[in-house]
């Protein structure tokens, strides 16, 4: 399949398994990159991921909007995800859901406080205490952002119900959220990515 050749009017209807196959093909030609790179846990790698080359593009966000919608519980309350690069995901999900007549809120937590105002650290609508929030992150390495974002939601008194992400490093990050007790699910494992980039 060529999925340079798929119009984005097509990726709406698309099905699970067309949409899967051109966000890897996104991924793999503007996201994956080799060579010597510092990460944000500060560990060295032979390879960095910026996903935000995919998400940020309009295919790419209606290919992973509608691919993470369908894995949402049915009583997800709201999507929500740390700053930056969760950002254009929990908008992307949260567009599909409401095309999809079934709304559901996105949330944006900051990594600090807001400087003035409510000095807040989460941005979206308020949401009744427990509510079931599903959190979003394009990378996941150590698990340790997307665990900050856990935070923030508990304790804004929120119930965390699941971390979907668009690309597992399998670093630790799985093993991390498994011992808190959250359920983890990525669309792609770094050795998906690598096979398809040879």
């Amino acid at each position: 399949m060529n999925t340079d050749q798929i119009s984005i009017s097509s990726l709406a209807t698309a099905n699970t398994d067309t949409l899967r196959q051109v966000l890897l093909d996104l991924i793999v030609k503007y996201a994956y990159v080799e060579g010597d790179f510092v990460l944000s846990s500060g560990a060295k790698s032979d390879y960095y991921i910026n996903c935000k080359q995919v998400t940020l593009r309009a295919e790419g966000a209606l290919a992973l909007g509608r691919l993470l919608f369908q894995l949402l519980p049915e009583d997800t309350a709201a999507v929500a995800g740390l700053t930056l690069g969760a950002d254009p995901m929990v908008c992307a999900v949260s567009v599909v859901s409401a095309w999809s007549n079934k709304p559901i809120p996105a949330l944006i937590i900051r990594k600090k406080p807001k400087g003035h105002g409510t000095q807040a650290y989460i941005e979206g609508p308020s949401l009744t205490p427990g509510a079931k929030i599903v959190v979003l992150e394009d990378v996941v390495t150590t698990g340790g952002s997307a665990l900050t974002a856990v935070e923030r939601l508990q304790d804004a008194e929120y119930q965390v119900i699941q971390i979907l992400s668009l690309v597992d490093r399998e670093q630790g990050g799985s093993e991390l959220y498994q011992s808190k007790g959250i359920d983890f699910q990525a669309l792609f494992s770094i050795k998906e990515i690598q096979q398809h980039s040879t």
